[in-house]
């Protein structure tokens, strides 16, 4: 409903959407002592409506990217792709596991996790086995070298989160992590409609 809102009251000409789009997202603080991207609430000021929420799903979504850029540069520093590192993470963390259970583990698709063990197994860093409860199932299982490798890119990781959430209290963290878990339930409720 606010969209329409927003799209009947506002529209940009060609110039201010250019200008929009080549300007990026400039952070401020703003009288409270709170970030808030200048550039995009420019763009939402004329509509006179109260875009509080859309200013603070953008943020997520914007926070969202920027941590999976991180996480796809960090993971091409180890030749691999944010996908295969995920799978190598659960596998050390949760051992051999059936394939349906690693997309599911993941929130990927059984397709995807049939690629990513495919390239991972060709590395070496992953091997299939038969599940010996379900014969008609297959389980992944990280070889020697799997093993080794992860097990330093895992320490490293840690330290980069660690690192990237330096500034924030563990109460900002707690709140963050609340705050995160509320909108994915709220998404969740409105997925299952």
């Amino acid at each position: 409903m606010l969209y329409l809102v927003i799209m009947n009251r506002f529209t940009m000409n060609d110039t201010e959407l250019k200008q929009f789009k080549l300007g990026g997202s400039e952070l401020e603080r703003g009288e409270d002592g709170k970030l808030y991207d200048r550039t995009f609430r420019a763009l939402m000021g004329p509509l006179d409506v109260d875009t509080a929420a859309i200013e603070a799903l953008t943020a997520l979504r914007m926070a969202g990217r920027s941590l999976m850029l991180l996480q796809e540069r960090w993971a091409e520093q180890h030749h691999l792709s944010s996908g295969r590192l995920a799978v190598m993470f659960r596998l050390m963390r949760c051992g051999d596991t059936a394939l349906g259970d690693l997309a599911e583990g993941i929130d990927s698709t059984p397709r995807n996790i049939t690629g990513l063990v495919d390239h991972l197994e060709r590395d070496g860093l992953v091997e299939r086995i038969p599940d010996t409860e379900d014969r008609r199932s297959v389980r992944a299982r990280l070889t020697a070298k799997g093993r080794e490798t992860i097990g330093g890119i895992w320490k490293e990781g840690m330290a980069n989160q660690y690192a990237l959430a330096g500034g924030m209290s563990k109460e900002d963290l707690a709140q963050l992590r609340h705050l995160c878990l509320t909108l994915v339930e709220a998404a969740r409720k409105e997925l299952g409609k």
